[in-house]
């Protein structure tokens, strides 16, 4: 059998897919109206400092007009910060197989 490793692991990615997906539909058939069945701890954090009573200080000076830009700006920072990251790990690497 010259694939062995390579069906055992095909069978065990299905077997968790398979079984993600079923708990992922019963917890969709579980949820009410206005739940949310992967939310975040974000989320759950600002509900409960809003029912506290809480009023924010200031007021951001600009908010993106959608998730989408919002979720769009975060990407490029995380990119911009892989690139330099990325740099100097290069950089440092360059130099010490040059010295």
């Amino acid at each position: 059998m010259k694939h062995g490793l390579e069906l055992v692991v095909a069978v065990v990615l299905i077997i968790f897919a398979t079984l993600f997906l079923v708990q992922n539909a019963q917890i969709q058939a579980t949820l009410g109206e206005d739940e949310e069945a992967w939310g975040g701890a974000d989320g759950t954090a600002a509900e409960i400092i809003e029912a506290s009573g809480y009023e924010p200080w200031f007021t951001p000076i600009w908010e993106p007009p959608s998730g989408e830009i919002e979720s769009l700006f975060f990407s490029l920072q995380a990119a911009i910060g892989a690139i330099i990251i990325g740099y100097f790990f290069g950089y440092y690497r360059g130099k010490n197989q040059n010295a």
